[in-house]
């Protein structure tokens, strides 16, 4: 089993992981980066990144020669909320909304500058650190129990198996029970801060997350502007 990627605590240094398998980008890069006040290691391949742990970001390519970006991608994902930067010569549109659905942070294209880098870096981990320092830790809402520091959903008691962006979607909006959220704000919030592409995904969440919680008309579309959390009513008695 591959160890997990942890997320940044509080006091330490920041450690970033640059995956590069290409030495004139990997050592700039990671020179810049130590400039900037970075603790940074490095892995030239996909299988060595998923060995990595203790990084609080990791600066993913794509063009590894083991195993392709998108598949390292997803097996972090899978183990771990790290925030991931996609660093890619690939500029596609399409790449870039897989990535961001498999649970990609951000997605920055070759040739990029180093200050974007490190812009980047802070607004994915600045992101990650103020919803985990937030006052609500847990989300009561009846049947629906949200449990913001383990990341736990259940209905009914029973646990619900949320990707971490479904996750994420749900729990913003049952922050604020009754408040319309643009469809805008929630791509902006938790997948990029300068997001610009389609919205076909934030649908494919909302509907996903429908399915699973098994209540639909918990999860309110608002026509033309974006979605709103109606909270279920309270057990009697409970």
């Amino acid at each position: 089993m591959h160890a997990s990627l942890s997320p940044l605590r509080d006091g330490d240094a920041m450690h970033v992981l640059v995956v590069e398998d290409d030495p004139s980008i990997a050592d700039p890069l990671l020179a810049g980066l130590t400039r900037a006040g970075f603790t940074v290691s490095h892995a030239a391949t996909g299988y060595a990144a998923l060995e990595a742990t203790d990084a609080d970001c990791v600066l993913l390519d794509l063009g590894l020669p083991d195993l392709d970006g998108i598949e390292v991608c997803r097996r972090l994902r899978a183990t771990s909320d790290v925030p991931i930067i996609v660093v890619s010569a690939r500029s596609e549109e399409l790449d870039r909304v897989m990535l961001l659905e498999l649970g990609a942070d951000d997605y920055v294209v070759k040739p990029f500058g180093m200050r974007e880098v490190v812009a980047r870096i802070r607004a994915v981990t600045r992101r990650g650190a103020s919803a985990r320092e937030g006052a609500i830790e847990l989300i009561d809402a009846g049947p629906l129990q949200i449990d913001l520091r383990t990341r736990r959903v259940t209905v009914d008691g029973d646990p619900v198996e949320l990707t971490p962006k479904e996750f994420d979607v749900l729990a913003l909006l049952a922050t604020e029970p009754g408040t319309v959220f643009t469809r805008q704000r929630i791509l902006e919030t938790v997948w990029d801060a300068h997001w610009y592409g389609p919205t076909k995904t934030l649908d494919v969440h909302i509907a996903s997350v429908r399915r699973k919680i098994a209540h639909p008309d918990w999860i309110e579309t608002v026509r033309g502007v974006g979605f709103r959390f109606e909270p279920p009513p309270a057990i009697p008695g409970a």
